[in-house]
């Protein structure tokens, strides 16, 4: 395996899993702040007030940290989705002409460890992304007040990455895409690609149907659910992740409810500064779940 220096060269090559090395005899052929380019990392939290506003630093830094979890999300999530469509090891699933796994035939179990693992990683992640707003809201507003009007017209509504999890997770939106004139072209194709991909539910409705359940439309799918909730013995398996999945819906709830109050008490009621309403478009977006057949699954019981 090849690292890469900081300016872009072959640092050194490496084995796999340190195999045959002596590790502290090595000298500086690789440091930690090379290795996570730490110096290019803390040069990236650049302030636009002048004269400097302190808390503006705090601002960027949760941001940017949202910024990078969101993406070990869409790492973990994209490997989820993979795993539930995978027959056998998911890496080595037969690939689809975009890249992602075609479903395999149904007759094979699928393993559902691995889905399940994963997602219990998603969990803790989405429980420190809500955490991470009482460090937001160590900032009064008035603080915030002092470079609120310098962020206009950038706002977290332009998350890509946001709304990546969101495609991926089964809310596909394909007016965001249309809506947002700002995207580069990477981040265009990439939200398409989202878009046009099996999401998380996709996954999971044929992970069912390869267990010989019916799965032909809404009814069929809650009826399918029934079946796995009332026969633990025979489809164990696919309640647990059933259950993960809605933990993973329930955070995500979760999160944006914390994240309205946050506003709120930031700014009340003012717009957003991307011209959004602000936190009354936030209150409709609250009540979003990703799998409400999972919610209604609870009537049928």
């Amino acid at each position: 395996m090849t690292l890469a220096g900081p300016d872009g060269q072959d640092e050194r090559r490496v084995t796999q899993a340190g195999a045959g090395r002596s590790f502290g005899e090595e000298g500086g052929l690789l440091t930690y702040g090379s290795y996570l380019r730490v110096p290019q990392l803390l040069a990236q939290q650049v302030a636009l007030v002048v004269p400097p506003v302190h808390d503006e630093l705090l601002f960027i830094v949760v941001h940017q940290a949202y910024e990078l979890w969101f993406k070990q999300l869409l790492h973990e999530l994209t490997a989820v989705r993979d795993a539930m469509l995978a027959d056998g090891d998911p890496a080595t699933a037969d690939r689809g002409p975009a890249g992602q796994p075609a479903a395999m035939s149904a007759g094979l179990a699928r393993p559902t460890w691995l889905a399940r693992h994963l997602l219990h990683r998603v969990h803790v992640i989405q429980r420190l992304l809500v955490s991470q707003i009482d460090v937001l809201e160590t900032m009064t507003p008035q603080d915030f007040l002092d470079f609120r009007a310098a962020l206009a017209p950038a706002s977290g509504f332009q998350s890509v990455q946001f709304r990546e999890l969101e495609f991926l997770s089964g809310a596909k939106d394909p007016g965001f895409v249309a809506r947002f004139r700002s995207l580069t072209e990477d981040e265009r194709e990439r939200l398409t690609a989202r878009l046009a991909e099996p999401s998380l539910w996709d996954a999971y409705v044929d992970l069912l149907a390869s267990r010989g359940l019916a799965v032909g439309d809404a009814q069929h799918i809650l009826a399918a659910l029934v079946s796995v909730a009332r026969d633990r013995p025979r489809y164990d398996d696919l309640w647990e992740l059933a259950e993960d999945l809605l933990t993973y819906d329930e955070l995500a709830g979760l999160w944006r409810a914390r994240h309205v109050q946050m506003v709120e008490r930031q700014i009340g009621t003012k717009s957003g500064t991307g011209g959004s309403t602000g936190a009354p478009y936030l209150h409709r977006r609250v009540p979003l779940r990703y799998y409400p057949l999972l919610w209604e699954l609870r009537d049928s019981l």
